[in-house]
């Protein structure tokens, strides 16, 4: 069956079973109250029009908010490495633990099981709203929870998000500004190791630096995709270094990667940043630990993470909330960047 439109309450589950709300409670807690055959006319009731009592036992009126849901489409395994993510969520967790509230956080393997489980927890009221990350051009997701009446905040750019109240960073001049750095130091073969051009802001970073090197006059920099793994940063860095024009600059779309860019460049004897600069995407601990250590585009993520729980508590309390871009990430030059030897 399909989810419902509209958001069905145990009012609407007594009216259609022919008792009172206090019946579809005694029901469905299994209390003495209510006969067999009610109590299944009850649960079938509930069944036709797609609704579950909350499975965390709260009162059935209350309408406090105290959790909220986050849904990452990402391998555990990849998530678990990435700092980005671990800062976003930290954020995240400040301002709900301000308001003594909670967050439900899941690991999804495509979008189409995300809108199964935001349908799900809408509709069982696990959450009174949730937080939309890693939107895709023309994303699924955001009819069905639209028509469901999903109170949320989508992080990204608002061609992707489909009227959701959005929260993003600025990637397209923070793609200019790395490029531009690494263009006026004199590199004149810069590469690009991004991701699937069908996540939404990997494509809007891709399409700016291949704006920016043609504005340069640098056209024809090459572009990899990635699945943002280390090992794909590894594989994307040696195909490039083994090309017949090879690069002196390459930029990453995270810090993963970068690093592990650095250490094909080790192993293949290509010095950084004489022979090779590096630059990441998302400033970490993890540039600040490599030998040398590497540039970087930096914003504040767990202060990101923070305001887009703001804006969450915002559009739950009913208020207009105006679309934004939080920051532009700035460059940080460190070791890894320097004028091409030759």
């Amino acid at each position: 069956m399909s989810a419902p439109s509209v958001r069905v309450t145990i009012k609407d589950v007594a009216a259609a079973a022919g008792v009172s709300k206090g019946a579809v409670s005694l029901a469905f807690n299994d209390k003495p109250g209510v006969s067999d055959a009610t109590r299944e006319r009850i649960f079938a009731a509930a069944r036709q029009l797609g609704w579950a009592p909350n499975s965390s036992a709260r009162s059935l009126s209350r309408q406090s908010v105290d959790t909220v849901g986050l849904a990452i489409c990402r391998p555990a395994r990849l998530l678990g490495l990435e700092p980005f993510y671990m800062e976003f969520v930290s954020g995240i967790e400040s301002v709900l633990a301000e308001r003594d509230c909670s967050l439900l956080l899941r690991l999804v393997g495509s979008l189409e099981e995300e809108i199964g489980l935001q349908e799900r927890w809408w509709r069982e009221r696990q959450i009174g709203g949730s937080i939309l990350v890693d939107f895709h051009h023309e994303d699924p997701r955001i009819v069905p929870l639209r028509r469901i009446g999903l109170p949320a905040v989508a992080v990204g750019h608002p061609t992707l998000t489909g009227g959701f109240p959005s929260v993003w960073t600025d990637d397209e001049a923070a793609v200019a500004e790395a490029v531009r750095y690494l263009a006026v130091l004199g590199h004149r073969r810069i590469a690009h190791v991004g991701g699937p051009r069908g996540l939404g802001h990997s494509a809007i970073r891709t399409t700016a630096f291949e704006r920016t090197m043609s504005e340069l006059g640098l056209e024809g920099g090459p572009h990899v995709e990635t699945a943002f793994s280390g090992e794909d940063g590894a594989r994307a860095t040696r195909s490039l270094l083994l090309s017949a024009e090879r690069p002196t600059a390459i930029l990453y779309d995270n810090d993963i990667m970068a690093v592990a860019g650095l250490g094909v460049a080790a192993e293949m004897g290509v010095s950084v940043p004489d022979d090779l600069s590096l630059l990441a995407w998302d400033d970490s601990q993890l540039c600040r630990l490599t030998h040398p250590t590497l540039s970087a585009m930096s914003h504040d993520v767990h202060g990101f993470g923070a305001q887009v729980a703001r804006v969450l508590f915002e559009v739950l309390a009913g208020h207009d909330v105006t679309s934004g871009p939080v920051a532009t990430p700035s460059l940080v030059p460190r070791a890894s960047t320097a004028p091409p030897s030759s």
